[in-house]
């Protein structure tokens, strides 16, 4: 890992977090200064552009220096690393796919544009804290929209070696070999990361929950893993590392990816009801299919 600066400056001014991908757009979302959709690009062309984006962040993430590292809020971080692997990859995509929407997880006047069929969803860093305290478990997490369904994710982690791609109905990828969800059959040989901790003013009654359910699970699966990126979790559950996760929270920029590599992988990726994964679901579940029943009755005795 390059070399990190232990320097740091406080900013109050970042945007708060969203409750749902819809209030971004009632709230963050300006209309693209020009250019238009070109609506015959093909998946192949697109997933091309994604997977070269995400090859520029990483090559960013691995050789850069973090710079200075803020406080967002309570326990949550930005470098500036963060910031300037955002604002290249978006300036890549303005001039690619000119006329396609945008939303960065780092807010500012130029982060999210464009209010059409297809949008681009970006993490620079999925992980900055392990990032932050040189840990590999980091990636850098793009998603194109189209209508509000992520339709291809690519996931980059550097420091780890490791590409992971799909596009809707084309399968999904892990350094170029297809790669698919696990066959474990049974919770008690599964292997289920989980979400991290919620941190901020409501920390303490939110993970009421999430320690309820770290207990219900630590006594019935094989092991319990927490990786600190919600990407990792759901690539490692497509490639089959891992056989289930559960992350009782939901962001865009944090899922979208990973999502559609999930299914094409073969994986099931609902919420806490069962209902089938959106962008505006309060928290997202994905599993291989022998253990996915099994492990939603488990999730609803736990944290209901």
């Amino acid at each position: 890992m390059a070399a990190l600066s232990n320097s740091g400056r406080s900013k109050a001014q970042f945007a708060r977090p969203f409750d749902t991908f819809s209030e971004v757009f009632e709230s963050y979302v300006v209309q693209h200064p020009g250019g238009s959709v070109d609506m015959s690009a093909s998946r192949d062309k697109l997933l091309a552009i994604a997977r070269s984006a995400v090859g520029q962040g990483a090559e960013l993430l691995s050789t850069a220096d973090r710079g200075t590292v803020d406080t967002k809020s309570d326990r949550d971080y930005v470098t500036d690393l963060d910031r300037g692997i955002q604002d290249h990859i978006r300036r890549y995509l303005a001039e690619s796919t000119p006329g396609f929407g945008f939303l960065g997880e780092e807010f500012d006047d130029r982060s999210t544009v464009g209010t059409g069929r297809f949008m681009w969803v970006l993490d620079p860093i999925d992980g900055t804290s392990n990032f932050i305290h040189g840990l590999p478990l980091c990636a850098v997490s793009l998603a194109l929209l189209e209508d509000g369904e992520p339709v291809i994710g690519v996931i980059g982690a550097p420091f780890l070696g490791l590409e992971y791609y799909a596009a809707a109905g084309q399968g999904a990828y892990g350094n170029d070999k297809p790669i698919n969800a696990s066959r474990t059959e049974t919770l008690r040989r599964a292997i289920v990361s989980i979400g991290d901790y919620a941190v901020g003013a409501e920390a303490e009654l939110e993970n009421k929950r999430r320690i309820a359910l770290t207990a219900t699970l630590a006594a019935t699966v094989e092991r319990v893993r927490m990786f600190g990126s919600a990407a990792l979790d759901l690539v490692w559950v497509a490639e089959g590392r891992t056989d289930a996760c559960v992350m009782l929270s939901n962001k865009p920029w944090d899922t979208a990816a990973g999502v559609v590599i999930a299914r094409e992988a073969g994986a099931i990726v609902v919420d806490s009801t069962s209902r089938r994964h959106s962008l505006d679901s309060p928290d997202t579940i994905a599993a291989s299919p022998a253990v996915a029943d099994e492990l939603m009755t488990l999730i609803n005795t736990s944290i209901r």
